[in-house]
């Protein structure tokens, strides 16, 4: 009986032993490039100022060192005056004069006026005179106005059952002794259109009516 032996060749303890890794991830993935990094913002230094949009619109009472509203009465224009223009611009004028001061019942100035109280000392300083009194007697006293003549500057306007009154601006509002803001500008839209009584225009005999040098 033949017996046939198998040696290992030595040399197969020379070859190089291949090590596995214990790791998770496979030896020949290719290296990770690294991610780009986004480009740095510049540094912003001047500084940033938010505008309302409420706040980019331009007053519409200019300030002063007065608490007076010095652009508050309407610039006239001719022919929309319920007296001349000399006369007029006295009324302006005087209206000016007393914007932003307070209302006290019964007061005909110099501080502070109540609605029949701003109307007749307007009038006074203007030159047009008649005897202070009430909004209801005044009423009585002067005669009514229809159309656009109801809107001309210097008609008076009569409200709450004839309880308070004031001088009309133009066809948009009117001036007045406000219990809550002073002597103001008030439009007729909103509160003031529904409580309306009607306009009225000085008689010639209720006061003395300058004439105008035109």
């Amino acid at each position: 009986m033949v017996s046939v032996c198998f040696t290992v060749a030595a040399s197969a303890q020379g070859r190089d032993r291949i090590v596995r890794s214990t790791g998770s991830q496979p030896t020949n993935m290719p290296s990770a490039q690294p991610k780009p990094q986004p480009a740095s913002r510049p540094t912003l230094t001047n500084d940033v100022r938010v505008v309302r949009q409420d706040q980019a619109w331009e007053p519409l009472v200019t300030n002063t060192a007065s608490s007076r509203a010095v652009n508050a009465p309407r610039g006239l224009a001719a022919g929309r005056t319920v007296y001349g223009m000399a006369t007029s611009e006295r009324l302006e004028r005087a209206i000016k004069n007393r914007y932003g001061l307070p209302y006290r019942y019964g007061s005909t100035g110099p501080n502070s006026y109540d609605c029949s109280g701003f109307v007749w000392s307007s009038f006074q300083e203007a030159g047009i005179f008649f005897t202070r009194s009430s909004a209801r007697s005044l009423w009585a006293q002067s005669e009514p106005v229809y159309g656009d003549d109801r809107f001309k500057f210097g008609t008076l306007v009569f409200f709450n059952n004839l309880g308070h009154m004031g001088i009309v601006a133009d066809e948009n509002g009117f001036y007045q002794a406000s219990s809550s803001k002073g002597i103001t500008y008030s439009p007729f839209a909103g509160y003031w259109a529904s409580r309306i009584v009607g306009y009225r225009r000085l008689k010639p005999e209720s006061g003395a009516m300058p004439e105008d040098n035109q």
